[in-house]
């Protein structure tokens, strides 16, 4: 489906507060909602100085991937910061390390954030010490000491 600029500028976009960190906020406009996309997430996302975009995690069957439309800040992968401005993109494969965008900068850092919706994710939070176990729809958060390998 067809989105225009015209449209995407004129979209209020919508305040989120990660469930895990409520410092992690972020406004987001759900460009592939709009265009009726149901196996990929598609979104301009919006982080205010100070502010982190999520909270530190790793999915282990989706992929991510960010681009940077305006901005700077740092993305945090594994031990490792870079700092990120303009034109810069950033892949997280599914089983990848752990990360999270921090906007350290002075003006809003706007990114364009791709990710897949499969129906079955498992999502570590390691600095939370929590996974989340998400399965059609359902999602069951576990604390670590609680998880039993089989």
């Amino acid at each position: 489906m067809y989105v225009s600029a015209e449209k995407i500028s004129s979209m209020a976009g919508e305040q989120r507060v990660h469930f895990v960190n409520p410092a992690a906020k972020r406004w987001n406009k759900s460009l592939g909602d709009v265009a009726g996309l149901k196996n990929l997430g598609v979104h301009i996302m919006t982080v205010a100085p100070g502010d982190r975009s999520s909270e530190y995690h790793c999915h282990k069957y989706e992929d991510e991937a960010i681009y940077v439309l305006s901005g700077c800040g740092t993305a945090v992968i594994g031990d490792e910061s870079h700092k990120i401005a303009p034109g810069d993109f950033i892949g997280f494969p599914g089983d990848g390390p752990a990360h999270e965008t921090i906007n350290d900068g002075t003006e809003p850092l706007v990114c364009l954030v791709i990710g897949q919706r499969l129906a079955q994710d498992v999502v570590d939070y390691p600095r939370a010490g929590k996974r989340l176990y998400r399965n059609s729809g359902q999602r069951d958060m576990v604390d670590y000491p609680h998880i039993h390998k089989r």
